[in-house]
């Protein structure tokens, strides 16, 4: 692989509502260590890419108010690389913003785009489907999404139908995408899996910047014709204000509904290897090994429990003794000023937190 033509894209804005209360607003979810790992996930993305691409070529794309706690995570990334978002408008204007960003520095880039907060189980195996993801695009035009082979009917991820009938999974080579299905319910997700041929979005892609920047002029037109004008406004004096009067008038669109899903380029590659989108505190759940007898799991201090089970309990101050008894599939959160006790099923606890709408609340978002 010819890795001075390999860049890699890091997806850090997002605001990790979901993961309240460790994430809150001002710290979001990408920029703690909520899988108890002893880095950050920012810097554990960082990391591994790094062994994959040059460290020059890893650009960030995040919010404005969080370009401090970027430069403190990841004192090595030049500066010229951190791309501030004035809003938030989801992954196709960050994408597009990156795209065009790298086309005026190499016409000839290749791109792993990924979001800041997953977790790998192996990393030598990932390094190794990047890298022949990178090859596969330099020749072939098209763009390629890893797909998890499923090992349960998760709801929580949405889902990549691929052609190869019920052997997909077994297959060892790029295959096309027939279908995309956003988060299926439990009974659709078993249907899926039963087929062979529908795989967990990792949400993470190799192509060709040229190659994107193709299908997202013909695609979304109305994000890209506000970079109008990119080839002399990026790096130069006023790219900050160009980019501000483009998201002003951006639409919110995630790059999967807004190009994967109409595109005919699109391609997935099926992998094996640990993987989770550490998005919801149920994802985190099923993602970690470690659990009791009693399925129950634990990043805290002191903990007693009785009559609990599939229940996580996490502490970060570990300060205090944490007694349960009679939960089944909660989770129980303790901050230095929240604690929060809830059915751990993502949709009741966005429901819960989305009701929560009293003025005295705020403070603590």
């Amino acid at each position: 692989m010819d890795k001075k033509n390999c860049y890699c894209v890091i997806m850090a804005g997002g605001a990790g509502t979901r993961f309240w209360p460790l994430s809150r607003t001002a710290k979001p979810k990408q920029f703690l260590d909520v899988a108890d790992t002893g880095k950050t996930f920012i810097r554990q993305t960082f990391e591994r890419f790094s062994r994959i691409v040059p460290q020059e070529n890893i650009i960030v794309v995040t919010a404005s108010r969080y370009s401090d706690l970027v430069r403190e995570q990841l004192p090595e990334l030049p500066s010229e690389n951190l791309l501030l978002e004035p809003y938030s408008r989801n992954t196709a204007p960050c994408i597009a913003y990156a795209t065009y960003t790298l086309l005026k520095r190499n016409p000839e880039a290749r791109v792993v785009v990924t979001p800041s907060d997953h977790l790998i189980g192996d990393d030598e195996a990932f390094s190794q489907t990047i890298s022949y993801a990178f090859d596969y695009v330099a020749g072939h035009d098209v763009l390629m999404t890893l797909g998890v082979v499923p090992t349960r009917p998760d709801t929580n991820y949405g889902y990549v139908q691929a052609c190869g009938g019920h052997e997909a999974y077994t297959r060892n080579e790029p295959l096309q995408v027939k279908t995309f299905t956003e988060k299926p319910d439990r009974e659709l997700a078993k249907v899926f899996i039963s087929t062979g041929e529908f795989f967990w979005n990792a949400g993470i892609f190799v192509w060709k910047a040229s190659t994107i920047r193709q299908e997202m002029e013909k695609h979304l037109p109305e994000v890209t014709g506000l970079f109008s004008g990119w080839e002399n406004a990026i790096g130069s004096r006023i790219e900050a204000d160009f980019i501000a009067r483009a998201y002003t008038d951006c639409l919110n669109i995630s790059i999967d509904y807004g190009v994967m899903e109409k595109t005919d380029r699109a391609w997935i590659y099926p992998v094996r290897f640990g993987w989770a989108d550490v998005g919801t505190w149920e994802s985190l759940y099923n993602y970690i090994p470690t659990k009791d007898a009693m399925g129950n799991t634990f990043s805290a201090g002191k903990t007693l429990t009785e009559n609990t089970r599939d229940t996580m309990i996490i502490s970060p101050e570990r300060k205090k003794l944490i007694a349960v008894k009679g939960l089944e599939d909660y989770m129980v959160i303790d901050t230095d000023d929240v604690l929060v006790i809830c059915p751990k099923d993502d949709k009741k606890f966005k429901d819960f937190i989305s009701g929560i709408a009293m003025p005295e609340f705020e403070k603590y978002r």
